[in-house]
């Protein structure tokens, strides 16, 4: 078997059935062999793309997502969307060409150290060999896996594919992942829990990944307190479920303080801080922290670990029966209301708030739903209804733009039954505006809804925030697209919610990828996103 085929054989046996990114000339036998394996290798626009579609088909399959560059300015460009799956938690590997060995060390045409540039955004890069194959291969697949799960990158020098394979069958032992040592006494953590009258859970992306809706409900039938989520953990408790709060940092995130001020214990569930640190939020009150790593926590509170599996979680948990005094006296249900009356307030006119509205009250309430970085985003953590799905797809640790319609398609690829709607500023749309054409060559149909303003609306928001006159922030005037037709796909303008209406029924009828160019005022994002600690 020759190095190529071993690659092939080996993704294709852990469940991988795409690979996204550029080809170069080096990597043709690969991208063949990826072919005879029966793995199908989508062309994106660009490769920062390619790390984006594979993080999300890790999120949705729980397989590693496989993206795949050429040389240097491959490299570079995927090394974005490699960064996602680091500080998003995908398992992932990036695959690249490099330089024979020869050639490594010259100065020659698009070559520079791949190990370098990947080290800070992947766990591990490793430089593949026909002797070492067999063994990084595997060692890769485990480490990126491990929590916290995240990229591997492999460099396949460009004169190996065709080699032979060299058998060792010692170096195909994989490693295994050790639970560190560092839990607080579990006697000290119930007493702690027991002694509490108002605590607080705050539910974050390792619960995401890990935890589904039932666990959190079952819970919370005995345990009933104030739950808080992480913008990736959306739709892990249902909107109308009596113990639901809201979610941090996003729009109107300041009416939870009310909330939060009244707590004498946060119990963090699956919270990683990459997200949200809990310094930002959190009163001086004790913390217990669930996890499946220890991560970088608050050295200046009283702070308990317990590191281990969510199952142990729950076991710990589940003793518990309390009614918090923030859910019997009704201020959770005051704050609650307060919010979704400052929302229908925003619904008169031609915003971001109507917008949202009427996508919620026409698509399946299945519905997946990507979302880009912006101000919309800030508005969609707080506002979109899940249902109790987590179908709300977004990029908060890494926060990049240009994540929306790239993780659209890949959730359309592997949720093909599915609608699939990417929610984007026109910021990030143009960023990725060319994987229009993928979605259309990948008969990937979707509906791209940008929120067309004209600018880049968080940055003037922070700008105005630091007293400063917005600057450097216009993106268009006029109609964004200027034509009914965009790359192949129907564009529908809307202007109000009549023709958004319209143009959402038209847009589930068409089986194709369609744009909604909702052309907004932006003026609610002043009142209701919230400037950060």
């Amino acid at each position: 078997m020759t190095v190529a085929e071993y690659i092939a054989e080996r993704l294709f046996s852990e469940g991988v059935r795409y690979v996204f990114g550029v080809p170069g000339g080096a990597s043709i036998p690969l991208i063949e062999a990826i072919r005879q394996a029966g793995i199908a290798f989508v062309l994106t626009a660009e490769e920062r793309s390619a790390g984006f579609m594979a993080d999300v088909t890790a999120r949705i399959t729980g397989i590693p997502g496989v993206c795949h560059s050429t040389f240097g300015p491959g490299a570079t460009n995927m090394s974005t969307g490699v960064g996602c799956a680091l500080l998003d938690r995908s398992p992932l590997l990036a695959l690249t060409s490099e330089m024979p060995d020869d050639w490594i060390d010259r100065t020659t045409q698009m070559n520079i150290n791949h190990q370098a540039l990947f080290k800070p955004v992947t766990k591990a890069t490793f430089r593949l060999s026909p002797r070492n194959v067999q063994s990084v291969l595997p060692r890769a697949l485990s480490i990126c896996n491990e929590e916290y799960p995240g990229p591997v990158h492999l460099g396949i020098p460009s004169d190996i594919a065709g080699n032979q394979v060299s058998s060792d069958v010692k170096s195909q032992e994989v490693r295994r992942q050790q639970i560190p040592e560092n839990n607080h006494d579990i006697t000290e953590i119930k007493n702690l829990l027991k002694s509490s009258k108002n605590p607080v859970i705050a539910i974050g992306l390792t619960a995401a990944r890990l935890c589904n809706s039932r666990q959190v409900n079952t819970l919370l039938t005995g345990f009933q307190v104030p739950v808080l989520l992480t913008p990736m953990a959306k739709g892990l408790i249902d909107e109308e479920h009596p113990c639901y709060a809201g979610v941090l940092s996003h729009a109107l995130s300041d009416y939870l303080e009310d909330i939060i001020s009244q707590a004498d214990l946060v119990i963090g569930l699956g919270y990683d801080p990459v997200e949200y640190n809990y310094e930002s939020w959190m009163p001086d009150v004790p913390l217990i922290h669930f996890d499946t790593v220890l991560p970088d926590l608050p050295r200046s509170r009283h702070v308990y670990s317990f590191v281990g599996d969510p199952t142990d979680w729950f076991a710990i948990l589940s003793e518990l029966k309390l009614t918090s005094g923030i859910i019997s006296s009704g201020l959770l249900a005051e704050v609650r209301e307060e919010m979704d009356s400052v929302f229908r307030g925003f619904t008169s006119g031609f915003g971001p708030v109507t917008v949202m509205k009427v996508l919620g009250e026409m698509l399946p309430r299945d519905t997946i739903v990507t979302v880009d970085v912006g101000s919309h985003l800030h508005l969609a953590g707080q506002y979109w209804k899940t249902h109790g799905f987590q179908n709300l797809i977004m990029t908060n640790g890494w926060s990049s733009m240009g994540f929306g319609l790239p993780a659209a398609i890949a959730a359309k690829l592997n949720k093909p039954s599915s609608t699939v709607v990417c929610l984007t500023g026109d910021g990030g749309f143009l960023m990725s505006a060319g994987e229009v054409l993928t979605a259309r060559r990948c008969l990937a149909s979707i509906i791209i809804v940008v929120f067309s303003d004209g600018e880049l609306n968080l940055i003037k928001l922070k700008q105005t925030w630091k007293g400063l006159q917005p600057y450097g922030i216009h993106i268009s005037s006029g109609d964004l697209f200027g034509s009914e037709c965009f790359l192949g796909a129907k564009v529908f303008n809307a202007t109000s919610e009549t023709t958004l209406r319209d143009a959402v029924m038209n847009a589930l009828i068409l089986d194709e990828t369609v744009i909604i160019n909702a052309i907004i005022d932006p003026e609610d994002y002043k009142w209701l996103v919230v400037k950060q600690k």
